[in-house]
C-alpha cells in the first residue's frame, strides 16, 4: 500500500505541473529590428547627354579705320558694343568618378541672338574732301559708320573636375577650346544725304578658348540638373569693308575682339549603371 500511495502521488504532481504549464502564456517571439535606410548612392561614372537655354553678356571691342584705296587713314576710332541675347543648345560627355572626386569631358554646340551695333562719325571735310575753289566753297559732308555684329553660334571642348559636396552634388571647374562664329556688317552714309551704303556682311569663324565653374546634382533616377558660368574668348575678327559715296571710294577697315560672359542651366541624362540603393 506504501508504495501505491507513493506512485499515485508522484502521478498527481506531474498532472498539475502539466495543466499550470499550459495555462501560461505563450512566449512572444523575439523582435528583429529593420534594416535602416540609406539614402541611394548616385554612380557619376558614364556617359551622358542634355540640354541647356541661358542668357549671355557678350562684348565687341574694336578699332575701326576708314581709309583711301591707297590705303592712306582718313580717319580712325575705337568704341565696344555689348552683345546681349538668348543661349540655348546641347551638350554630351563622359564622367569617371574617382571617391569623391569626379574627372570628365564635355563637349556642346549653342545657338544664339547675340548682337549690337555702334557707330562712328568721320568729321566733315575728312573722308569725302569738299571743293574750296568753287564758286560757292563747297565743304565735304560729315560721314557716319554703323558697325552691326551678332554671334551666330559657338561651341566648346572642355575638361571638368570636380568634387562632390554629398553624393549627389557636385562642385566643378571647366575650361578647354571654344569655336564660333561671328559676323559683321556695316553701313556707311553722307550725314547731309542720308544715302546709305549697307555693305554685305563677313562671316569669320575663329578658335579661341574658355574657363567656368558650376553645381550639378541629381534630381530623379538618372537624371541631373546643373547651373554654369562661363567665360569665352573667341580672339580677335577682322575685315575690310569697300565703298563709293558720290565719287569717293572709301574702305573701312575693322578689328574686333570676341569675348562673351554666359550663365546658362541645363539637364543631362547619365547612360549605364542605374542608381545602387543600400541597406
Amino acid at each position: 500500500m506504501k508504495r501505491i500511495s507513493i506512485g499515485i502521488s508522484a502521478a498527481a504532481s506531474l498532472l498539475a505541473t502539466g495543466a499550470l504549464a499550459a495555462d501560461l502564456p505563450a512566449r512572444a517571439p523575439a523582435y528583429t529590428k529593420a534594416p535602416a535606410y540609406v539614402e541611394p548612392v548616385f554612380d557619376w561614372t558614364g556617359f551622358y547627354v542634355g540640354g541647356n537655354l541661358g542668357y549671355s553678356w557678350g562684348r565687341s571691342s574694336d578699332t575701326t579705320a576708314i581709309t583711301n584705296p591707297a590705303g592712306t587713314v582718313l580717319f580712325s576710332g575705337t568704341d565696344r558694343t555689348d552683345l546681349n541675347g538668348i543661349v540655348g543648345g546641347g551638350q554630351f560627355g563622359y564622367n569617371w568618378q574617382m571617391q569623391n572626386w569626379v574627372f570628365g569631358l564635355e563637349a556642346d554646340i549653342q545657338g544664339t541672338d547675340e548682337k549690337g551695333t555702334h557707330g562712328y562719325l568721320c568729321p566733315t571735310n575728312t573722308c569725302i574732301v569738299g571743293n574750296p575753289l568753287a564758286a560757292l566753297a563747297v565743304t565735304g559732308p560729315a560721314v557716319s559708320e554703323a558697325l552691326s555684329q551678332k554671334i551666330d553660334w559657338f561651341g566648346t571642348v572642355r575638361g571638368r573636375i570636380g568634387v562632390l559636396a554629398t553624393p549627389r552634388v557636385l562642385l566643378y571647374a571647366t575650361g578647354g577650346l571654344a569655336y564660333g562664329e561671328v559676323n559683321s556688317s556695316a553701313t556707311i552714309a553722307p550725314v547731309t544725304t542720308g544715302v546709305s551704303a549697307v555693305i554685305p556682311g563677313i562671316n569669320s569663324t575663329n578658335v579661341g578658348w574658355t574657363l567656368g565653374a558650376g553645381v550639378e546634382g541629381v534630381i530623379a533616377g538618372n537624371w541631373t540638373a546643373r547651373l554654369e558660368y562661363l567665360y569665352v574668348d573667341l580672339g580677335s575678327v577682322s575685315g575690310s569693308f569697300a565703298t563709293t559715296i558720290g565719287t569717293t571710294n572709301l574702305v573701312s577697315n575693322f578689328s574686333s575682339r570676341v569675348t562673351d560672359n554666359i550663365l546658362r542651366a541645363g539637364i543631362n541624362y547619365k547612360f549605364g549603371g542605374p542608381v545602387v540603393a543600400r541597406y
